[in-house]
């Protein structure tokens, strides 16, 4: 009787492993997916092409750079010149404007700040019809973040192990609708603090928005 008891038990654990390795297999491939669609909608929309050709360096960060997009349909991307204006970066925007995809532009001036840089949110009707936002952040070259949210993705790619990155992408995938949690939040439960699940996660989110403002990086 117990050697049954334990057969099926092991029977038990071995279909609910299968049935997890399978759920993480469609998280990933829906997540692969969804990170090859954000590189063909940055390749047709032009608009890195429209800042390299005003003279900027143009960097990709974020989630589509760590491999970690999950459902979103965003791009992050960082834009370098010298000498930036307000003028300069709208008449660059304006450009990007020109094309008829492009159903919306948000602009954030923060060149009075520290952070020495100008915020453009571009929303982009690609050629199914889903919206893409484009996140772009036009910086001083040689300022205090020149690079570093760069360093940042590269560093969390260098430590995160394949477990901890299904981890995130099942968090993400998991997530409510509506809730506005920040990737670095994902990476920084996960990597730092062992998170595992969503209610975990979300205990950790009150917790930790009652620290100050902080960039991490592992």
């Amino acid at each position: 009787m117990q050697i049954y008891q334990i057969a099926t038990t092991m029977n038990q654990i071995l279909t609910a492993t299968r049935f997890q390795s399978e759920a993480q297999k469609e998280i990933n491939d829906l997540a692969l997916a969804n990170q090859k669609k954000a590189h063909e909608v940055l390749d047709e929309s032009g608009v890195a092409e429209i800042w390299e050709k005003a003279g900027c360096r143009v960097n990709l960060i974020g989630s589509l750079r760590m491999g970690l997009l999950a459902a979103h349909r965003d791009i992050d991307l960082h834009v370098y010149s010298s000498g930036i204006t307000a003028e300069s970066s709208f008449a660059i925007a304006a450009r990007i404007a020109e094309n008829p995809k492009v159903t919306e532009i948000r602009c954030i001036n923060g060149l009075h700040t520290d952070e020495h840089c100008i915020a453009w949110h571009v929303f982009y009707k690609a050629d199914d019809g889903e919206i893409w936002q484009f996140d772009i952040i036009h910086i001083e070259e040689g300022t205090e973040y020149d690079g570093y949210f760069e360093r940042m993705a590269d560093r969390i790619v260098e430590v995160m192990t394949k477990e901890q990155k299904d981890l995130i992408l099942r968090l993400k995938f998991e997530t409510p609708e509506g809730k506005d949690y920040h990737g670095v939040e994902y990476y920084e439960a996960v990597i730092a603090d062992g998170i595992t699940t969503m209610p975990e996660f979300e205990n950790w989110i009150l917790e930790h928005r009652k620290k100050g403002p902080y960039y991490w990086i592992p």
